[in-house]
């Protein structure tokens, strides 16, 4: 599993060491992770790993209430400042041991899978199959290249999880470099 240390030291060169509120690149590929989900609304979600929230943002749009958790305090700064509001709740967390209790109507994964252990991946997809609710949906986004801090690509991250007996892909969009997936309870 990639250390703390290592998004504490990314947020501590820059406050968006990603450039997800800059890049095309991250705008388009948030566009398309709302625009795949199939409700329109949803009364309550999860996304660990929000960083500076830009993904967030565009969720909070959808979802009842929202938790957005990051293991790093700095982003989740910005984070806040950038989604305002009661329904949305940001936690200084991270997966797989924090994990909120059921039911969960949406859990989004993205970027995030492949920067956890083989062992972490599968206590996240425990939690996801003992939190999410019966019509509830799972999103998983994910970078389709190695790098280095990762412990796997985000197609093996995802087929782990797609394989996984009681879920059932809803949706799939694959492009050269990310890779979208939106399960539900099968």
């Amino acid at each position: 599993m990639t250390s703390a240390d290592y998004f504490e030291g990314l947020y501590a060169e820059s406050s968006d060491p990603w450039q997800l509120a800059e890049r095309e690149y991250e705008r388009r590929k948030h566009a398309l992770t709302v625009a795949s989900l199939p409700r329109e609304r949803y009364g309550h979600g999860f996304e660990p790993g929000c960083s500076i929230g830009t993904l967030t943002e565009m969720l909070a749009g959808r979802c009842d209430t929202l938790l957005a958790t990051d293991p790093v305090s700095a982003p989740l700064d910005r984070a806040r400042t950038r989604v305002p509001g009661s329904h949305v709740q940001f936690e200084r967390q991270s997966v797989p041991d924090d994990w909120p209790t059921g039911p969960l109507d949406l859990v989004v994964l993205s970027e995030l899978l492949y920067y956890l252990s083989a062992s972490g991946r599968v206590q996240v997809l425990a939690h996801v199959m003992d939190t999410l609710a019966p019509d509830g949906h799972l999103v998983l986004v994910h970078w389709r290249h190695p790098f280095e801090a990762a412990t796997c690509t985000g197609d093996q991250a995802h087929r782990e999880i797609v394989e996984c007996d009681g879920l059932v892909r809803v949706v799939e969009h694959i492009e050269e470099d990310f890779r979208l997936d939106v399960l539900a309870r099968g």
